[in-house]
């Protein structure tokens, strides 16, 4: 799942105040062609370059709640090869104290080996890549697991050409280096893009990782409503589900604002 993952231990505020430096660069440094008008940065296999400012609030059940603030965004070092990276900040209640902390840094580079036409129809683009995930979080106050995680994935973008559907497969797995926590999941999952008139557009996005050290599903569903008000900016919500008995929550909700490079 290209957001499963989580991983290294901050202890100082000196290594919060790199985290920031770094992130605040990279959205903000970013001077780059116009993204490619017939693409949404919501396909994580678009060719296109954002930066999008989000919030998100999940039901973990029993009374307990957990809100994360973060950095989601991209920039096409190539036409062939994407930089996607991400900044979380949480925060809980789940240990019965509520703590808040930066979870984790994504550093994620995605190839695209090729593009082509499968008919008059449809179209497909390949692409495989690696994650690097830093946890900063503290497993003790219900904020990441405190270990790092490898993750290599490969997938597919299947695009209509005539209603403008796209559909994505993608699979990766996720394996930790160091840390407390144990993390070995292989994780699934399906993205359904559909635009509409106006500039607006729908999302379905189905993730279903195998946990191989527990033995669990921890599946989630999550559905987006948005809207291109310029080339430039957008804004979305994000309505999110916990599937089966091993969900990590049972509902949230979230808002975004993008902006298009």
């Amino acid at each position: 799942m290209l957001d499963v993952g989580l991983g290294i231990h901050n202890k100082n505020s000196g290594n919060n105040m790199k985290i920031q430096a770094l992130v605040l660069a990279l959205a903000t440094g970013i001077v780059a062609a116009p993204a490619i008008a017939d693409e949404n940065a919501s396909n994580p296999l678009a060719a296109v370059n954002n930066t999008d400012i989000r919030y998100q609030y999940f039901d973990l059940g029993n009374g307990a709640d957990k809100q994360d603030a973060f950095i989601d965004g991209a920039y096409m070092l190539r036409p062939d090869l994407k930089l996607k990276y991400e900044l979380h900040y949480n925060s809980t209640d789940v240990t019965g104290t509520r703590f808040t902390d930066f979870e984790k840094l994504s550093l994620k580079a995605i190839y695209f080996p090729s593009q082509r036409p499968l008919n008059e129809t449809w179209a497909i683009k390949s692409a495989i890549g690696l994650e690097w995930i830093l946890d900063f979080g503290d497993p003790e106050k219900g904020i990441g697991t405190g270990s790092d995680q490898i993750a290599p994935f490969g997938g597919f973008a299947f695009a209509n050409t005539k209603s403008g559907l796209t559909l994505i497969p993608l699979l990766q797995h996720f394996a930790s280096y160091n840390g407390p926590t144990d993390i070995n999941q292989t994780a699934m999952r399906l993205i359904a893009l559909q635009p509409f008139g106006d500039g607006y557009w729908a999302k379905a996005d189905i993730k279903a990782p195998y946990d191989w050290e527990n033995d669990a599903w921890p599946a989630t569903a999550e559905f987006q409503i948005g809207k291109n008000l310029s080339p430039g900016i957008a804004i979305y919500a994000d309505f999110l589900i916990g599937i089966g008995s091993d969900r990590p929550y049972d509902k949230g909700a979230g808002l975004g604002l993008r902006f298009n490079y």
